[in-house]
């Protein structure tokens, strides 16, 4: 089933006074909107993502590291407006569209499944939680507050995202919201649009950042919620003639390359295992087998790049990463920036939270020898209940 998410940041997020859209600030060592991404584009059911940012955002500081299924659009005035450009956008095989909004940066990976589900049996279906207290209706009298009822609290969801739909039944409220109708979600468009509105279980933790409250909270609760984690990573190739030097993504000009299934980069793949031990899931063995044809020739630093993804669909941030690569030569010293700079890019962190450093062996063993080229890596990631 071809399932689309729209996540909708296109609003200025006044409300929270930080002088910029609050997608944008950082939430730990990503920006909420990353968050967001990387809650579908991590999602082993979502096919693509489309983005709706605001006009004149910095798409790649918006994004991160823009997976492979995502795509962005242009916001509109209204959220509904948002909606209405990235639905234009999603591909006509989808045939369930998921609405999300970007300001909800932890949300799980079972509500957005619950409510693919949901979707698909009942046409439309938001994630919604029972509220717990009891309600009152209020009414004003000489100014005053007073209560003017009580309404049974078992009748009353409070909304979340995602909210899921066939296709056809958004395409109808899409239709509605670019009329005279305003909505604050699509569910209420499609309610307009005549279409039940069924339930599946929200999730408390998956609040909405709408004010600086919000995010002192949230970003407390990364901070009370984080423990060390790390790993550690080990590759080796043979260097042969006719094949390309590649260290962390970069094209090392040398009569030798490393010998391998995909470009044999040693640093991408000691990186990788590092990563992924750290996070207990497994090596680049296990994801990218070099049985599989699919990886014959793979550039590593994509596979970094997804395996950056994994982790962090796991609940875990990358804090720092230490490499060693080890060979006789050439001497990689002045091309160590751009080592850093691409493994930075690929996990997705600050540059100054990659050291990279080249060493000899002194001429012991096969890698002393010049017949060989080894990597050593160690990487930090702080997991987040």
């Amino acid at each position: 089933m071809h399932v689309a998410a729209i996540i909708a940041a296109g609003g200025s997020g006044t409300r929270l006074g930080a002088g910029v859209p609050k997608q944008f600030l950082q939430l730990g060592q990503q920006t909420i909107l990353q968050r967001s991404i990387e809650a579908f584009t991590g999602h082993d059911r979502i096919t693509e993502v489309i983005l709706a940012l605001p006009a004149g955002s910095p798409i790649e500081t918006a994004a991160g590291t823009a997976a492979a299924k995502l795509r962005v659009v242009m916001g509109g005035a209204r959220r509904q407006d948002s909606v209405a450009n990235a639905f234009a956008a999603v591909s006509p095989d989808a045939e369930i569209v998921l609405v999300h909004d970007a300001a909800r940066p932890f949300v799980s990976a079972a509500v957005i499944s619950r409510t693919i589900d949901a979707a698909a049996a009942h046409g439309a279906a938001i994630a919604a939680v029972a509220v717990t207290d009891t309600v009152k209706q209020v009414t004003m009298e000489a100014g005053h507050r007073v209560i003017a009822g009580t309404i049974p609290r078992e009748s009353i969801y409070l909304a979340q995202t995602p909210q899921g739909f066939r296709r056809e039944v958004l395409a109808k409220a899409v239709a509605v919201g670019r009329g005279e109708a305003v909505a604050t979600d699509e569910a209420t468009l499609a309610e307009l649009a005549g279409h039940p509105v069924h339930i599946v279980e929200g999730d408390i933790e998956n609040v909405k950042i709408t004010t600086s409250a919000d995010l002192d909270r949230a970003r407390q609760r990364l901070a009370e919620g984080a423990t060390a984690r790390a790993g550690t990573g080990y590759d080796l190739h043979r260097l042969v003639e006719g094949r390309p030097l590649i260290i962390g993504g970069v094209d090392i000009p040398f009569e030798r390359g490393a010998m391998g299934h995909s470009d044999a980069d040693v640093a991408c793949h000691a990186v990788t295992d590092a990563v992924l031990g750290a996070a207990c899931l497994g090596d680049i063995g296990r994801h990218f087998p070099d049985s599989d044809p699919r990886w014959k020739g793979a550039s590593s630093i994509d596979l970094l790049r997804q395996a950056a993804t994994m982790v962090r669909a796991g609940g875990f941030e990358i804090v720092n990463l230490d490499v060693v690569v080890i060979l006789e030569r050439p001497k990689i010293a002045p091309y160590l920036s751009k080592i850093r700079e691409g493994l930075a890019t690929a996990l997705s962190v600050p540059i100054d939270r990659v050291s990279v450093k080249g060493k000899t062996n002194e001429g012991v063993d096969a890698v002393g020898r010049g017949e060989a080229i080894a990597a050593h890596a160690v990487a930090l990631l702080a997991s987040v209940s």
